[in-house]
C-alpha cells in the first residue's frame, strides 16, 4: 500500500508537475480514467439494495417511506472484501449509524445553528473512527449525507423514529445481501488472501539474483501482514472451523518458508530452481474449500540440503491442505490487539488520524454554519460538496475531489433537472433508482467525476421527490452555486490547515517509531523481559501503533505542498527498513526460544537506535554504529544495518 512505486507514480509526480508544467496538468490528471475492473456484482447488489425497498413501498401503496427505507441501501456501499465476521459487524454498525443520522437530523431541522454543530460533530467522530480502524471505504461521507438529506424532506421532528426506523430496516436488508455470500463460501475472503500471500512468496523466490530482489522481498511482508490481519478480522471465538485453522497454518507456514530462504539463501546470486517457484505457484491452485487437490511438482535434477529442505517445507504446505486437521500435529494461537488499544494510540496530538478527524468537523462546521446563516435554498449540499471534497487525504487529493466534484454534480444535477421535471411515477422511480445507484458502484473505480454524476440525481430524487419544484432552473442554478461555495470551502480549508500538517510532525513520529522498535527489541532479547505472547508485550502494540502512524504522516506528506519533496522521497528507504524490522521482531515473538543477548550486546544496539532516533529529530545524518550480531536472527541485524545506512544518505 505504501511502496515507494505507487507513491511516486502518484502523490509525488504531480506535485512535480505543478512546478514544471500548467495547472491544466494537474486538472487533467483529475480526470484521468482507471483501469479497474468494473465491479458488476457489488454494484447490481448495491442496485438492488436501493430499489427493493422502493419496490415494497410502491407495491404497498406507500412509494414515500419505501424511499426513505432506501436511504439504508448506502449500509451497502460500506461492503469490500473483508472477512464476513468482520463485515457482519462492521455493516450491523454503518446501518445503525445511518439509523441514527436520519432521526437526530429530523429532529434539528428546525434549529440550523445545533444542526450545523451537530452535522460537524458526525463528520469528525466517523472520520476518526474509520482512520483509527483503518476500515476502507467512504468513511463518514453517507452518514453526513444522510443527516443533510433530512433538512430537503418536510421538517417535522416527530417524524424521527418513522424515517430512522426505516432507514434501519432499509439497512438490515443491506446487510442481508452484503452476507449472502457467507452462505456459499464463508471463508472466501481468507482463501484469497492466503493464495496472495504463495503467490507473493513465489515471487519473492523468482527475484533472487535479480535487481527485483529487494522490492519483491518488500511486497511479500506486506502481505504476509495483511493476511495476517485479514485471518484476525475472520476470527470468531465461539466458532472455528477446519477450514479456518488451515488457513492460518498455511499463513503461518508461508512465513516459516520466507524466513527459512532469506537465512539460507542471502546474498545468492544465481537464480532458484524453477520447479521451487512452480511448486509455490501450484499450492495457489490447489487451495479450495475442499482442500482435497494434491500437488503436484518435479524436482530438480540437482539439489542440496538446503533446497531439498526447502522442497520438503513445500510439501508440508500441501499437506496442512490435504492431510486430517487430526494429524497436524501444531498449534493454532490468535492474538488482537483491543479495540481500547487502537484507538488508544490514534487519540494523540501528533496523530494524523485525529488532527485530520479534529480538521475535518471544524471545516464541516463552518461550511454548514455558512450555509444556514445565509438564504440558499436548500442549502444542505454546501457542507455536503465540503464533505466529499474533504475526503482526499492531502491537499493535491482534495484539490482533484473538488474539480471532479464540482463537474459530475453539474452534470448530475442537470440530469436530476430533467428526471423530476418529467415527474416519474411508479415502476419509473424504482427503476431510476436502480439504474443510477448501480452506474454509481459502477464506475466509482473508474472516477470520481463520473460516479458524482449519478450520486447527484440519485440523492436528490430521494430528498427532493416529495417537493413540488415550479422553477426547474431555479432550482438547477441553486445546486450548482451550492456545490461551487461548499468545493471552496473544503479546498481552502485544507489548503490553509493541512498543507504542511503531516511534513512538519514527519521527524518526530520517525524518531518516535526508532525509539518504540528499540523498546520491542529490548523486550524480546532482554533476561529481565521476556513476553510470551504479544498480547502480554505492551511494546508490541507501540511499535505497530507508531509504525502505522508513521505510514500515513509520510504517504500524506507526500501529497503536501513541501519544498522538501527531495528530503521526503529519501526517507522511503528508511520507512521500508523499519517495516521490514518490525516483521522480523513480530517473527521472534512467535519462537518460544529466543537468544537472550549479553548486556554489552544489548547495550549497544540501545545505543544505535538511540543515536539514529536523536539524528532524525535534529535532521542529522546518522553517525555509523557498530550493530552487535543477534545469534539465530541475522535477518534482524541486517535491518538495522539497513536502516541506520538508510538514515546516513537521508
Amino acid at each position: 500500500m505504501y511502496t515507494k512505486t505507487k507513491l511516486a507514480k502518484k502523490e509525488v509526480w504531480v506535485l512535480k508537475k505543478m512546478n514544471s508544467a500548467t495547472w491544466f496538468s494537474l486538472i487533467k490528471q483529475a480526470f484521468k480514467i482507471k483501469k479497474n475492473p468494473l465491479p458488476w456484482t457489488k454494484a447490481v447488489c448495491a442496485g438492488s439494495c436501493a430499489a427493493i425497498p422502493s419496490l415494497i413501498g410502491l407495491l404497498t401503496g406507500n412509494l414515500a417511506y419505501g424511499m426513505q427505507a432506501g436511504i439504508g441501501a448506502f449500509t451497502f456501499l460500506y461492503v469490500f472484501n473483508e472477512p464476513y465476521a468482520q463485515r457482519a459487524k462492521k455493516l450491523f454498525w454503518v446501518m445503525i449509524g445511518l439509523s441514527l443520522s436520519v432521526g437526530v437530523g429530523t429532529i434539528l431541522a428546525p434549529f440550523p445553528i445545533f444542526s450545523a454543530l451537530m452535522l460537524g460533530v458526525i463528520g469528525a467522530v466517523g472520520t476518526f473512527i474509520f482512520g483509527a480502524l483503518q476500515i476502507p471505504g467512504p468513511a463518514a461521507i453517507f452518514f453526513i449525507l444522510c443527516f443533510s438529506m433530512t433538512s430537503g424532506m418536510p421538517i417535522n421532528p416527530a417524524l424521527a423514529p418513522v424515517r430512522a426506523g426505516l432507514v434501519l430496516l432499509g439497512g438490515l436488508l443491506s446487510w442481508l445481501i452484503g452476507m449472502a455470500g457467507w452462505l456459499h463460501r464463508p471463508h472466501e475472503p481468507e482463501i484469497r488472501a492466503v493464495k496472495k500471500v504463495y503467490l507473493k512468496l513465489a515471487g519473492y523466490l523468482d527475484s533472487i539474483g535479480t535487481e527485483q530482489l529487494n522490492l519483491a522481498r518488500h511486497q511479500a511482508v506486506i502481505q504476509m501482514k495483511d493476511t495476517e490481519d485479514v485471518l484476525k478480522a475472520g476470527y470468531i471465538s465461539w466458532r472455528t472451523t477446519d477450514l479456518y485453522k488451515r488457513l492460518i497454518l498455511l499463513s503461518n507456514h508461508a512465513n516459516d518458508i520466507f524466513l527459512y530462504v532469506m537465512e539460507r539463501f542471502p546474498g545468492r546470486k544465481q537464480k532458484m530452481p524453477v520447479e521451487a517457484v512452480k511448486a509455490l505457484r501450484g499450492i495457489v491452485g490447489t487451495i479450495d474449500h475442499k482442500m482435497n487437490t494434491r500437488l503436484k511438482f518435479r524436482l530438480p535434477e540437482k539439489m542440496d540440503k538446503d533446497l531439498n529442505e526447502l522442497f520438503r517445507k513445500i510439501f508440508d504446505a500441501d499437506a496442512i491442505m490435504n492431510e486430517p486437521i487430526s494429524k497436524i500435529n501444531r498449534e493454532i494461537t490468535i492474538s488482537k490487539r483491543s479495540l481500547g488499544t487502537v484507538f488508544g494510540g490514534v487519540f494523540d496530538k501528533n496523530s494524523i488520524v485525529f488532527i485530520s478527524a479534529v480538521r475535518y468537523g471544524v471545516i464541516l462546521m463552518i461550511a454548514a454554519l455558512a450555509a444556514y446563516s445565509f438564504d440558499f435554498y436548500r442549502s444542505y449540499w454546501i457542507p455536503l460538496s465540503c464533505a466529499a471534497v474533504m475526503l482526499g487525504s492531502t491537499i493535491i487529493s482534495t484539490f482533484h475531489r473538488a474539480i471532479q466534484r464540482t463537474f459530475g454534480t453539474i452534470i448530475g444535477i442537470l440530469a436530476a433537472s430533467i428526471i423530476l421535471s418529467a415527474k416519474p411515477q411508479g415502476i419509473f422511480i424504482v427503476f431510476i433508482i436502480f439504474t443510477l445507484t448501480t452506474l454509481t458502484e459502477l464506475f466509482i473505480v473508474r472516477n470520481y467525476a463520473l460516479a458524482a454524476m449519478f450520486i447527484t440525481p440519485n440523492a436528490l430524487l430521494i430528498a427532493e421527490s416529495s417537493t413540488h419544484l415550479h422553477k426547474i432552473s431555479v432550482f438547477a442554478s441553486a445546486r450548482m452555486v451550492d456545490v461551487i461555495i461548499g468545493c471552496l470551502i473544503g479546498l481552502i480549508g485544507t489548503y490553509l490547515t493541512g498543507r504542511r500538517t503531516a511534513s512538519s510532525r514527519l521527524p518526530h513520529v520517525l524518531a518516535k517509531t526508532i525509539r518504540s522498535q528499540m523498546q520491542y527489541l529490548h523486550s524480546l532479547f532482554s533476561a529481565q523481559s521476556q513476553y510470551p505472547s504479544s498480547e502480554q508485550n505492551p511494546a508490541h502494540g507501540k511499535m505497530h501503533t507508531n509504525l502505522t502512524n508513521l505510514k500515513i504522516i509520510y504517504s500524506t506528506a507526500l501529497g503536501e505542498l513541501s519544498n522538501n519533496r527531495t528530503a521526503l522521497e529519501s526517507l522511503w528507504p528508511a520507512i521500508h527498513s523499519l517495516e521490514q524490522l518490525g516483521y522480523h521482531l513480530d517473527s521472534c515473538l512467535k519462537n518460544s526460544v529466543r537468544t537472550v543477548l549479553p548486556d554489552e550486546s544489548l547495550a549497544q544496539l540501545l545505543l544505535v537506535f538511540e543515536a539514529m532516533a536523536n539524528a532524525v529529530e535534529r535532521k542529522q545524518s546518522v553517525v555509523k554504529k557498530t550493530v552487535p550480531e543477534i545469534t539465530d536472527f541475522p535477518e534482524i541485524h541486517k535491518e538495522v544495518v539497513d536502516l541506520q545506512n538508510a538514515l546516513r544518505t537521508k
